[in-house]
């Protein structure tokens, strides 16, 4: 008989812990979205770790600033960004407060509600695509600045939980470089997957953007 995935909300302690051990313990943990139209939950099956001020791959690592300021915690807390003027990401802010670091979630399994994301995610090709990449991930669960500093330990009533799930057997982890991280933050093997899952978006190594001249 297969287990059926706990339904107790983490806690602040468990984000409340060095962000390399966070990540790959959230493998396997099921977010869930509440929206005016009903919930939608997600197995998350990839992420990134970032580790702020000691992170050239980091958003915070020049510093505290007005966009970045939810990564100084406290722990249990959403960073919302948009980037390239079109999409949002969603990460999970942990570690002690004051030293900021966040996990981004970058794929994962819609269990539930598979229905209100299909609306949202109309290019992809199955279900499968709903959440892989996480950019797609913030989509499909209707995820934007207005979630940002959103408290996941407040109750599950809140936007936005996390529940114990169930987490990925260690063995079943995998590592590597992050996706599209340059520089000196290319060396870091902090993108973790749960290895052989459909829903865990391909590697794509760093590609300078190009200005029209």
């Amino acid at each position: 008989m297969i287990a059926a995935p706990d339904r107790t909300p983490l806690s602040r302690a468990f984000f409340a812990r060095p962000v390399l051990e966070v990540a790959p313990d959230l493998l396997g943990r099921v977010l869930v979205r509440n929206t005016p139209d009903g919930p939608i939950e997600l197995r998350i099956t990839e992420v990134e770790a970032y580790a702020g001020e000691v992170d050239p791959g980091s958003h915070a690592y020049r510093g505290r600033t007005a966009r970045n300021g939810v990564m100084f915690g406290p722990p249990g807390h959403v960073y919302v960004y948009f980037t390239y003027g079109m999409w949002h990401c969603m990460n999970l802010v942990c570690g002690p407060e004051g030293m900021a670091s966040a996990v981004l979630l970058r794929a994962g399994e819609i269990t539930e509600g598979a229905e209100l994301t299909r609306q949202r995610r109309l290019s992809a090709r199955n279900d499968k695509e709903l959440a892989k990449g996480p950019a797609r991930l913030a989509t499909a669960l209707d995820v934007d600045r207005s979630l940002d500093g959103t408290d996941v330990c407040a109750g599950t009533d809140a936007p936005l939980t996390v529940l114990t799930g169930i987490p990925t057997d260690p063995d079943q982890v995998r590592s590597g470089p992050r996706t599209g991280v340059g520089g000196e933050g290319s060396v870091h093997p902090w993108r973790f997957w749960t290895a052989n899952d459909p829903t865990v978006s391909p590697y794509r190594a760093h590609s300078p953007r190009r200005h029209r001249t």
